[in-house]
């Protein structure tokens, strides 16, 4: 009696146990179909299929038909109605907030022009009204979010939700910046570095999707990096990991903010850019430099080149380090494409050891710069556990 009885629990306690694998599973993809889930989980497709109909049953996944080389399948992803995430995006001179579901999908955005070094709690304050605002565009209330994530252009130290570097972020060093929002939304709030995020959006659903170890460079006002091994964020303790922007390359180049001399933002840096290409009427920011090389404006083109080259340089040594299979380079910088992806291509490939048995990859990002607002949406879904009944929860179906 007592063995069938252990029996019989052992066997409930799998089958719970996949259940809820097959749901993170779905969490951390947005969307897999049955063979693909088989795959991921190790699960069998009979266990899986079993799996997917007592799930949809139960309201926490929807399927939907597509194609797969050709071949008709089931798309899975977790149903709506298990709530909604908000992904914010602070950045150096702008602010990007957006709605998104459990399977990735972005219902509503919005973004804004911030000032130079722009106040906390001016910031703050608009990303409340507008996650306020985007919820009422799409007819429903914060009682339908379960979480949102932050990122901003600064090394976090992820248990406090601080910016962990003095100086990066003048005037938001001593703030917990996910306290301060989650009670000002009653919400729980993630924080993280937005170079983190998008490695994490570009190995989830982007350019990385298919491989486990990848590095994220965001060249932008500054540039930084993210680390993903075997699936998982590297953020190294306090956060400070992938800060390639701080590593010394002229030590006796210009102050950096953080205080020290010579680092890589100030050679490839906005402020460093604007400076290679001279006053110019009409190129006053670092968009503008974007937009001019992309025109053909031979000068622009040239800055942004030497720029690519630097950063590849400067990788070479964090690629070295953690032997990633690709390196997916964003940011806005990489909105240039090849004037700035080539010469960083070829700097690091020159400088990184080659591996002729698996040959490092250089490519752009496939999320553009919506990676880290992406990423931000992801970092709260994956911080929300599933739960494997949602018949209590607020159904929100119809929106989008």
């Amino acid at each position: 009696m007592s063995r069938r009885a252990g029996t019989a629990g052992s066997q409930s306690s799998l089958r719970e146990a996949n259940r809820q694998l097959v749901a993170e599973t779905v969490k951390r993809y947005g969307g897999l179909t049955q063979v693909e889930l088989a795959e991921a989980t190790g699960l069998s497709q009979a266990t899986v299929s079993t799996i997917v109909r007592e799930l949809y049953a139960a309201g926490v996944v929807d399927t939907v038909a597509t194609t797969r080389s050709g071949r008709r399948a089931q798309m899975v992803t977790l149903a709506r109605r298990v709530g909604l995430a908000a992904g914010i995006q602070i950045g150096h001179r702008n602010l990007r907030v957006a709605l998104g579901d459990f399977s990735h999908e972005i219902l509503a955005e919005q973004s804004l022009p911030l000032p130079v070094e722009h106040r906390v709690d001016t910031t703050l304050d608009r990303v409340a009204l507008l996650v306020v605002d985007l919820l009422e565009r799409v007819g429903a209330s914060i009682d339908d979010v379960v979480g949102m994530g932050v990122g901003v252009p600064a090394p976090v130290d992820s248990a406090t939700g601080m910016i962990s570097v003095e100086g990066i972020m003048p005037g938001w060093d001593d703030v917990h910046l996910g306290q301060v929002l989650s009670k000002r939304l009653g919400l729980p709030v993630y924080v993280d570095n937005d170079a983190n995020l998008a490695a994490f959006a570009e190995s989830t659903v982007g350019a990385a999707r298919d491989r486990a170890d990848c590095l994220f460079l965001r060249a932008s006002y500054g540039v930084g990096a993210g680390i993903v091994l075997g699936g998982h964020v590297l953020r190294g303790f306090a956060g400070t990991a992938g800060e390639i922007g701080h590593l010394t390359v002229r030590p006796d180049g210009e102050q950096c903010r953080c205080g020290r001399r010579g680092c890589l933002d100030t050679v490839v840096g906005a402020g460093a850019l604007l400076e290679a290409v001279g006053p110019v009427p009409g190129v006053a920011s670092l968009r503008d430099v974007i937009q001019r090389a992309n025109q053909g404006d031979e000068r622009c083109g040239d800055v942004v080149a030497e720029a690519g080259a630097a950063i590849g340089a400067a990788l070479a040594g964090l690629v070295l380090a953690v032997n990633p299979q690709v390196v997916v380079v964003g940011g806005e910088l990489a909105e240039t494409g090849e004037t700035l992806v080539a010469p960083l291509r070829s700097a690091l490939l020159r400088h990184a050891l080659p591996n002729r048995i698996a040959p490092l990859e250089v490519v752009r990002a496939s999320l553009g710069t919506r990676a880290e607002m992406v990423g931000a949406l992801a970092l709260a879904v994956q911080s929300t556990d599933v739960p494997l009944s949602v018949e209590e929860t607020v159904d929100v179906e119809g929106l989008g």
